[in-house]
């Protein structure tokens, strides 16, 4: 799998586990057990999106010899 595909897979999960964060944050915020869930996902959601822009960021384009750029 290339760089991109990781970087693009790490941004979707991070993208995913802020969503899932937020959701539970608004109907469950009352008892210590989904704080913990809401952290756990904030935390992990905010490294993995920032780590898959990172890396899609970092990764350069380019052509192999057997593709043609129209």
């Amino acid at each position: 799998m290339e760089k991109r595909g990781i970087g693009l897979l790490l941004t979707i999960l991070g993208i995913v586990a802020l969503i899932w964060g937020g959701v539970t944050f608004v109907n469950h915020s009352g008892n210590v057990y989904n704080i913990k869930v809401i952290t756990t996902c904030g935390i992990l959601g905010v490294v993995f999106f920032f780590a898959g822009i990172g890396l899609i960021r970092s990764t350069k384009d380019t052509i192999k010899n057997d593709e043609h750029v129209s």
